[in-house]
């Protein structure tokens, strides 16, 4: 059950202090933990995000980015990054990941220190439905519309990350 899947809870550096259950880092900012993320875009330049399942537990039904997930204990970012590009839209092995940048998230629910990657990657997606309802390509023009209204239907965590990839001109 994913609820108890192990976190292994880190300091600001990613220095690795315990452990704690999903459930605990979901809901307690204080107990900081990693995740990996893949920033998967069309040759032309669009970005690929996924709409969350409205089974999922954090933010149901917003747009997120198209890969993230949690390490695993003793993992690191680069394998976990692979590792959820296979298992949420099925990217295969041979497409390389690149390396971008890390960022810190803090909000209300949760605090995360994430990797993020990108890869150039037209298709074919396979998801798993009961976490993904929706697979979208978006032109920058468009995620910056969504972030001057500063709307709801993206997570907090993707308009971080979207802000970060057009600062450095990732995103045009």
């Amino acid at each position: 059950m994913a609820s108890d899947e192990i976190f292994e809870v880190v300091d600001e550096n990613n220095n690795v202090i315990g452990t704690a259950l999903r459930r605990e880092c979901h809901g307690d900012p204080s107990l900081i933990h990693r995740t990996s993320h893949v920033a998967v875009f069309h040759p032309d330049g669009k970005l690929l995000l996924q709409k969350r399942s409205m089974k999922k537990d954090v933010q149901p039904g917003r747009w997120d980015t198209a890969v993230g997930g949690h390490l695993m204990p003793g993992e690191t970012f680069a394998l976990a990054a692979r590792r959820e590009a296979a298992e949420e839209i099925g990217l295969p092995s041979s497409v390389p990941l690149k390396y971008l940048f890390e960022m810190k998230i803090r909000n209300q629910i949760e605090s995360e220190n994430t990797a993020v990657f990108m890869a150039v990657y037209t298709g074919p997606f396979k998801f798993p439905e009961e976490e993904i309802d929706e697979l979208r390509f978006w032109a920058a023009t468009e995620l910056k519309e969504m972030l001057d209204i500063d709307s709801e239907e993206f997570t907090p965590n993707l308009k971080v990350e979207i802000r970060k990839l057009l600062e450095a001109a990732f995103l045009k």
